[in-house]
C-alpha cells in the first residue's frame, strides 16, 4: 500500500512539470502546409478561436480553402491513429506527430491512408472536401493541432478559454512551412 502511494506521488511529480509546459514545444523538424500548393491567401489568419462558430462555439483550428479533390498532406511525420467519418468533421484523419501532438484533418472528400499507417511529412493522406458540417459550403480542410498533455498557460478567459490548454494555434506553424 505504501509503495502504491509513493508511485502515485512520483507520477504526480512527473506530470506537474509536464502539464505546466516544461516539455518540448519546439517545431517539428519538417512541417508542411497540409493542402498541396496552399499559401496564406487560402486561410484567414484570425480564424483560430474565432467566436461564434456554429455548433462548436469557437473555431479550434484553421480552415484552408482549396478545390475539391486537392491533395491533403501530412503536416508532419507520424502515425495515423484514427480514420473515420461522422459528426461535424465528416471524413477525418488523426495523426500522432512529434512532441505528442495530434494533427486533425477534417471535411475530407477521400482518404489515402488507414489507421496504423506511418506517414512522412508531405505525404498525401486524403483529399479536400466538404463533408460533415461543411456540406453546402466551399470545400476546405479543417486542420487542428491538439496536445495530449495540456499546457495550462494557454487557458484564458475567452469563450471556452479553458479548452485552449489543449489546442495549439496552427497558423504560426503554417507560416514556417518546410524544413528547419
Amino acid at each position: 500500500m505504501r509503495l502504491k502511494k509513493v508511485l502515485y506521488i512520483l507520477l504526480a511529480l512527473l506530470l506537474i512539470p509536464l502539464s505546466l509546459g516544461i516539455y518540448s514545444y519546439s517545431l517539428p523538424k519538417t512541417f508542411f502546409i497540409p493542402v498541396q500548393d496552399a499559401d496564406e491567401k487560402d486561410w484567414n489568419a484570425k480564424s483560430f478561436w474565432y467566436y461564434p462558430w456554429g455548433n462548436s462555439v469557437t473555431h479550434k483550428g484553421v480552415d484552408i480553402f482549396a478545390k475539391k479533390g486537392k491533395p491533403v498532406l501530412a503536416a508532419t511525420s507520424g502515425m495515423v491513429i484514427k480514420k473515420g467519418e461522422g459528426g461535424n468533421g465528416g471524413k477525418f484523419v488523426v495523426v500522432l506527430g512529434p512532441n505528442m501532438v495530434l494533427h486533425y484533418y477534417a471535411h475530407l472528400d477521400s482518404y489515402t491512408v488507414s489507421s496504423g499507417d506511418r506517414v512522412k511529412a508531405g505525404e498525401q493522406i486524403g483529399t479536400v472536401g466538404n463533408t460533415g458540417n461543411a456540406q453546402g459550403k466551399a470545400p476546405h480542410l479543417h486542420y487542428s493541432m491538439v496536445d495530449i498533455l495540456p499546457r495550462f498557460s494557454r487557458a484564458d478567459t475567452a469563450i471556452q478559454g479553458k479548452r485552449k490548454m489543449w489546442y495549439r494555434n496552427p497558423i504560426p506553424y503554417l507560416k514556417y512551412e518546410k524544413s528547419f
